[in-house]
């Protein structure tokens, strides 16, 4: 798929990068874009902690454990993450949420977690 930078975040504008270090991105293009072959919708930046990846091996996903034979290194807290907005949905509502990175969020977020939710854990909302 040829995804561009046209995409919009959760203000309207641009989708900033979230993460070059690891490659982010259901595309790896850095960015959390989104497309009709993402249907886990992985359009929330993060930046990963302790708690949430926790959270997220016992829930059936662990992203902490390296898998080379997918390219994966496993990620570490202050890792920034494109990750699935039903997750990020659910980590909320359970008190375990990562910090967002709003500018680097798709609109697409907005189908399954609130903005008011959203902002609560921002990085760059002063």
């Amino acid at each position: 798929m040829n995804v561009t930078r046209l995409q919009k975040n959760v203000f309207g504008e641009e989708i900033a990068t979230c993460s070059d270090d690891p490659v982010t991105g259901f595309y790896r293009t850095g960015c959390c874009e989104t497309g009709p072959e993402d249907h886990g919708l992985h359009c929330v930046c993060v930046q990963m902690t302790a708690e949430f990846l926790s959270f997220s091996k016992a829930s059936g996903n662990d992203l902490s454990t390296p898998r080379p034979e997918f390219g994966f290194e496993g990620l570490q807290p202050g890792d920034r993450w494109c990750l699935c907005a039903a997750r990020w949905q659910e980590a909320f509502e359970a008190g375990a949420a990562p910090r967002v990175v709003l500018t680097a969020t798709h609109e697409a977020a907005l189908q399954v977690c609130r903005m008011e939710d959203l902002k609560t854990v921002a990085l760059d909302l002063s």
